[in-house]
């Protein structure tokens, strides 16, 4: 039944999600700065453009996956240096801009857009659909672009819960902690993001 590729997308895209990477450490970061909601939309923004790329990759659209790919190094050269902003921005936060904020909206639409651009800016994800489908024998008929799509709507959902249930435990630890505690976690985010970025760009150099 093409339903069990759904089950099994839930699964790989909750494995997929779950390693802390610099989008696990923003969601985290936000989430004790504003707000549950704030950290649950920054996974979320991410897992869009992963469903993005499957879906292209699914539907097997080559012109969209070959031009990405072909161009892979400057546009992953974009996404870097958005990264490298987003871990200096978090490191030189100072003690007055930390407000413990606890709109419900403010700034969501900037939380989710900055992590969909960094994940986006990968069009190495693209291959990694391929070689998913082509592993599970998903061939280009209309049958199994039902259930690439399944399966791509499973790894969406799979992030989505992941994103959940980090943004829970994250509000959970806000509730326990100082101003200065705070500053001290921005500072670590920080410098996290930007090895991260330093070991991208190793390996892009490579």
């Amino acid at each position: 039944m093409n339903l069990i590729f759904l089950y099994k997308g839930l699964i790989l895209g909750f494995s997929v999600a779950a390693p802390v990477g610099p989008i696990g450490i923003l969601c985290i970061n936000r989430t004790i700065n504003k707000n549950y909601v704030s950290g649950l939309i920054t996974g979320l923004g991410a897992a869009t453009a992963d469903l993005i790329y499957g879906l292209i990759a699914g539907f097997g659209l080559t012109i969209i996956s070959d031009f990405l790919i072909s161009h892979k190094l400057w546009i992953q050269i974009i996404g870097l240096a958005f990264l490298f902003y987003l871990g200096v921005k978090t490191l030189v936060k100072k003690k007055n801009e930390i407000k413990f904020d606890k709109s419900l909206h403010k700034g969501l639409f900037k939380d989710y857009l900055s992590t969909f651009i960094l994940t986006i800016t990968n069009p190495m994800t693209i291959l990694f659909f391929i070689a998913v489908f082509a592993g599970l024998g998903l061939a280009n008929t209309s049958n199994d672009k039902i259930s690439a799509i399944l399966l791509v709507l499973g790894m969406f959902f799979g992030s989505a819960i992941w994103w959940l249930i980090l943004s829970g435990l994250s509000y959970n630890l806000k509730k326990r902690i100082s101003k200065k505690i705070l500053l001290r976690i921005d500072f670590l985010s920080g410098i996290t993001i930007i090895i991260f970025g330093i070991y991208i760009l190793i390996e892009l150099m490579k």
